[in-house]
């Protein structure tokens, strides 16, 4: 390899991301910027990616440290310079891969935050349905916890995705994955007042079948959504760090709390494995004590045991 093959590497990694993978956009964005990481490094050393050992890399995630990047920054930088050196293996252009004993920075668990339903409502209650946008707003919201989308799912979803007599929405996931997911009577209603706003929009062409449209007849932004997220926590009063994903997570959550299967959780997030949906809902200290109380067959015995001897001997209770 050659400092002249570098740039139609880089694309052939690009399109082995999309084509193969099968990843977003979006993640091919992050991959591409990780690896753009480790080229300016091994530019400054003058070293060609093929002659990156495990101490330079090492050396790199240092200088990373030492620029204030995060921990788990870091991690997944790190897990982008091991995707491109897997590649370049497979590709045969290296015999052995630098990254196979690199490791990551401990990041620990950290469990996003979630909204009781009271915050829910107050966020989505926070709506202004007089201003022009604000029914659109209130279908978006009530879609993104009734159904606990992705951000990006939200704003790829299309009019024809909808089977709302039937109570389900179809929705493109991750890696172009598909998954019918059930959506609650509440988002169906506010969807369809919706409707009639939207049919009043001059739609742009080439947008005619997205769902949920801007003023101009385009597409929303994630960043909109966001925006529109964080606008209506701070008119509640809701002191959270909260973002559209807090709401897929209070989803997900307040299922699990309600005994749903996990199993089932999994399925409707649209999760590949079961530890990420066991990450992705968390349950307080005292409903797990409460549940375990209540549920635990030795505590039932003993409920049981006490409830008979309080009966035989009335005078026990005194």
């Amino acid at each position: 390899m050659r400092n002249e093959d570098i740039p139609s590497l880089i694309y052939a990694y690009q399109t082995h991301l999309l084509l193969e993978k099968s990843l977003s956009r979006h993640s091919v964005e992050a991959y591409m910027a990780d690896l753009n990481k480790l080229l300016d490094y091994l530019r400054d050393e003058q070293k060609l990616p093929q002659e990156a050992s495990l101490e330079d890399l090492q050396e790199m995630i240092i200088r990373l440290h030492e620029m204030g990047i995060h921990p788990r920054s870091q991690a997944r930088i790190i897990s982008g310079i091991k995707s491109f050196y897997r590649y370049l293996l497979l590709e045969n252009w290296i015999e052995k891969d630098p990254t196979e004993l690199l490791e990551s920075p401990k990041t620990g668990l950290r469990l996003p935050c979630f909204l009781t339903l009271d915050e829910i409502n107050a966020i989505i209650g926070a709506i202004d349905l007089s201003q022009a946008e604000g029914q659109r707003n209130k279908a978006i919201l009530e879609t993104l916890y009734s159904c606990g989308l992705r951000v990006s799912e939200l704003t790829s979803l299309h009019f024809s995705d909808l089977y709302l007599d039937e109570g389900f929405i179809k929705v493109n996931g991750k890696g172009g994955k598909q998954r019918l997911v059930p959506i609650s009577k509440t988002a169906v209603h506010e969807i369809q007042l919706y409707l009639i706003d939207r049919h009043r929009i001059p739609i742009k062409k080439g947008f005619e079948d997205i769902l949920f449209l801007s003023r101009r007849g385009t597409a929303l932004s994630r960043i909109m959504i966001f925006h529109l997220v964080k606008k209506y926590t701070e008119e509640a009063g809701v002191r959270k760090k909260v973002s559209p994903h807090t709401f897929r997570h209070s989803f997900a959550t307040h299922l699990l709390e309600g005994g749903a299967n996990l199993r089932a959780i999994q399925a409707m997030l649209g999760h590949e494995k079961i530890t990420t949906t066991e990450i992705y809902t968390h349950l307080d200290r005292d409903f797990l004590r409460s549940e375990i109380l209540e549920h635990h067959p030795r505590n039932k015995q003993r409920e049981t045991s006490a409830k008979i001897t309080s009966a035989d001997n009335p005078d026990s209770a005194l």
